[in-house]
């Protein structure tokens, strides 16, 4: 939906080449745009109503793969400093790779969505907006500024899902088992 809305928004203006289509061409262009900014705004509504819909499950998965990830990393390191059974530490390290796929891809997903939240924004500036009559410069004017707040999937008030995030997740989950190694 932020795909169609970019789209929308880069190909709303089209300045007609006659005098006599300006009246036309205008109304068409603000259709355009209205159209454009209510596929936006419906994007960020179902957006914010699935996160919202799945919260608590979000919180508890991220919980669970931080510690998931911990304990796995905490136990292959056990197992290689005491015996250096490589068949004790395969399932170990098979429960560690799915944690960190697990939550790349949650997180990757994340921030695509924050991208394309972007170039509906990036449409928005690249509009000839200096063509245009002053009631549409309003329009893109209120579309700018919307564009100052940013748009994620931010689950518990806590967490915004994205790259840096998971880079923080992972960052968590080794900082934890440096602390259970430490204090064995």
């Amino acid at each position: 939906m932020f795909q169609i809305a970019s789209v929308r928004m880069k190909r709303s203006i089209q300045i007609s080449k006659h005098q006599d289509d300006i009246l036309l061409s205008e109304n068409s262009i603000s259709k355009n745009l209205i159209c454009a900014i209510d596929i936006h705004r419906k994007a960020i509504m179902y957006a914010n109503s699935l996160i919202a819909n799945f919260e608590m499950s979000f919180f508890f998965l991220i919980v669970f793969g931080v510690l998931t990830l911990s304990f796995s990393v905490f136990r292959m390191f056990q197992i290689a400093s005491s015996t250096c059974n490589i068949s004790e530490i395969v399932p170990f390290f098979v429960s560690t790779s799915i944690a960190v796929v697990y939550m790349f891809f949650a997180n990757f997903m994340g921030q695509e969505i924050i991208n394309h939240n972007n170039k509906v924004y990036e449409a928005g500036y690249e509009i000839p907006w200096y063509l245009t009559s002053r009631r549409i410069q309003t329009q893109i004017l209120f579309l700018l500024q919307r564009s100052t707040k940013i748009f994620g999937l931010n689950v518990g008030g806590l967490y915004i899902a994205s790259l840096q995030c998971f880079a923080t997740l992972m960052n968590a989950s080794i900082s934890y088992f440096t602390v259970m190694y430490s204090t064995r």
